[in-house]
């Protein structure tokens, strides 16, 4: 495992220097070493206490075996990972209490000695939605001090967004001022997270056995996987794909799929609002062009993880992302190149900001490229591709053995070249019946059906975000649901883009779908969108959700899911003849409830 500076406290030469010599060591030295650090710790530790305060005051409060995990979770990552770890914490005698920071009462920060946080960044650097209202009590004035608190920080987040793990360092930052001791340091993960989680996972499990004067072990490969299936994200089901079939019409804008797959033989199962990952290959006419630039033979082999050599062709194609540039990429880059422009890029972060947007590893190998001295050294600084989550669109009590996304082909023009998405060109051009895909379950409690299911539910879902409702619409036909429900669906065009028509039409005339409303932007002059449709219905939508209805919001973030929560808010605000500041306290408290969910992207 190679030490990375962005996951560390160390500089870039430290870094370098502790990689040419911890791949030496043996377990033992590996031990030893562990050993002799923390006891120089303690040391300093015992040594910086004031004679006001007796050692033996310290090391009670040492010696907890308490520990307290909260994570702020949009997708499910943080979540599993805390959970995970806590089943390892508890295999070495910590009792240790698991919660979402949406279900914790802030005021027993004060009461928490070992605290651990697990969390994702959302958007432009925003809390996920179960963490905002504790983020916002740890950032208020009405935040306690914390000088007892020893706490450590696992930051989830994607190194291609301009504020990476924004949301992990603010919690960092924040506890320390409010007088918290770091228990072990920060680890700002990227989107390949499981080996520098279990890193951390093995440097805060070494901390807290020290303060018990137990030694720490390492922890053994597949510790932080799931016991639920022999599947998981780290080891994905090669699965069967069933139907592959296009949702639109002749003529349409768009081209949206409909992909059936087989998890017989999988152990996996799902509920409803869960997504499943894919680990998708990357076009060979991109690697084509790569490899043409690069004039080295495809068939080179290379490393791309310890005990996996593959020709460097397959790497490209199967192992590395080369859709996406990240500012991480670019400086490592540009240690390798000696390439004058490539440096005074990398010298001024607006130029880094501005030449990312929309180009891929091609751009970079054709502007600045290649670099290093061998293809292996080329492929170093490049991350694993990761996997593209789909909200699921169907229910395994309704279709067993099975599940179905619903995927628009994502084709964009940039910097005079046509751009594909990386697994929905997969999907629309290259996916047949009978070929295999890698996936898993990604669960998602951010996103359920109301325990009662009388309970009344409204549901917003333009284009492919309307994909989990009819996972909803058919759970809720097979359980026997009593509860009313109520689906807003916008696209284009009526003719062409009215995705799973027939469906909704059915479950309209047998009731289990009480109400749907539809925006068609384009069949008009004006452009109508779901957010109106709303204010349509303001007076309606209100009385639902004071007779308890649950409001669901899947699709976009950054434009759709931004303005129907700006709507949702002013009706509440006009209906409920409230201020603004009070419309938004009616909301927030629906959020702690569960009932405003949100599956964003």
């Amino acid at each position: 495992m190679q030490l990375q500076v962005v996951n560390s406290p160390f500089s870039q030469e430290q870094a370098e220097l502790l990689n040419h010599l911890l791949p030496t060591l043996t377990e033992p030295q590996k031990v030893w070493l562990s050993g002799y650090l923390a006891a120089a710790i303690q040391a300093a530790f015992i040594q910086g206490n004031t004679a006001e305060q007796p050692i033996s005051q310290t090391t009670n409060q040492a010696i907890s075996k308490e520990v307290t995990i909260l994570y702020g979770s949009q997708s499910g990552n943080a979540r599993g990972l805390a959970q995970k770890a806590a089943k390892t914490l508890e295999g070495s005698g910590f009792q240790v209490t698991v919660s979402a920071m949406s279900d914790f009462k802030p005021n027993n920060l004060k009461k928490i000695q070992n605290l651990l946080i697990v969390v994702s960044t959302h958007g432009e650097g925003d809390p996920p939605d179960n963490a905002l209202t504790f983020h916002e009590f740890v950032h208020s004035k009405r935040a306690p001090k914390l000088t007892d608190l020893n706490f450590s920080v696992l930051a989830l987040g994607d190194s291609s967004y301009e504020f990476f793990c924004k949301t992990g360092k603010d919690f960092d930052e924040r506890l320390e001022e409010l007088g918290g001791t770091r228990l072990y340091p920060r680890f700002d993960c990227d989107v390949d997270f499981d080996e520098p989680a279990a890193e951390w996972l093995q440097g805060v499990l070494g901390s807290l056995k020290e303060t018990q004067g137990e030694t720490s072990h390492p922890i053994q490969k597949g510790a932080l996987q799931t016991a639920e299936s022999v599947y998981s994200r780290t080891n994905p089901f090669q699965a069967e794909i069933l139907e592959n079939i296009n949702l639109n019409g002749r003529g349409s804008n768009k081209e949206t799929h409909h992909l059936e797959i087989s998890l017989e033989g999988s152990g996996l199962t799902f509920e409803p609002g869960d997504s499943l990952g894919i680990y998708p290959e990357n076009d060979p006419a991109l690697v084509e062009l790569i490899l043409h630039e690069l004039k080295w033979d495809p068939d080179e082999p290379v490393t791309v993880k310890t005990g996996d050599v593959r020709p460097l062709k397959d790497a490209l194609q199967s192992y590395y992302e080369i859709t996406v540039l990240t500012k991480p990429l670019l400086e490592k880059v540009s240690k390798l190149s000696t390439n004058k422009n490539l440096q005074d890029l990398t010298g001024h972060e607006g130029n880094i900001k501005e030449y990312l947007k929309g180009r891929d590893l091609l751009d970079l190998v054709r502007d600045f490229g290649p670099w290093g001295e061998t293809a292996q050294e080329f492929v170093s600084v490049l991350r694993k591709i990761p996997p593209r989550l789909y909200s699921i669109a169907s229910s395994i009590t309704a279709n067993p053995d099975e599940v179905h996304l619903t995927i628009g082909a994502v084709r964009y023009e940039a910097h005079d070249r046509k751009r594909n998405g990386v697994c929905s060109i997969l999907t629309a051009e290259r996916l047949q019946p009978w070929d295999t895909l890698p996936i898993f379950i990604q669960r998602n409690e951010n996103f359920k059906l109301p325990q009662d299911s009388d309970a009344p539910i409204i549901m917003v879902g333009p284009g492919t975000g309307v994909a989990p409702f009819r996972s909803f619409m058919q759970e809720r036909e097979e359980i026997g649901a009593e509860g009313k429900s109520w689906l807003f669906f916008g696209d284009q065009h009526f003719v062409t883009d009215f995705l799973y028509q027939i469906e909704w039409q059915k479950w309209l005339k047998n009731g289990v779908l009480t109400k749907m409303d539809v925006a068609f932007s384009r069949d008009q002059e004006e452009k109508v969108y779901v957010q109106h449709r709303l204010v349509e219905y303001s007076k309606e939508i209100f009385e639902w959700l004071e007779a308890g209805a649950y409001f669901y919001v899947c699709g976009d973030e950054k434009n759709m899911a931004h303005d129907v929560h700006d709507t949702l808010l002013k009706i509440i605000e006009k209906e409920g003849g409230i201020s603004p500041e009070q419309a938004v306290e009616y909301l927030s408290n629906l959020q702690q409830q569960k009932r405003y969910q949100r599956d964003v992207y």
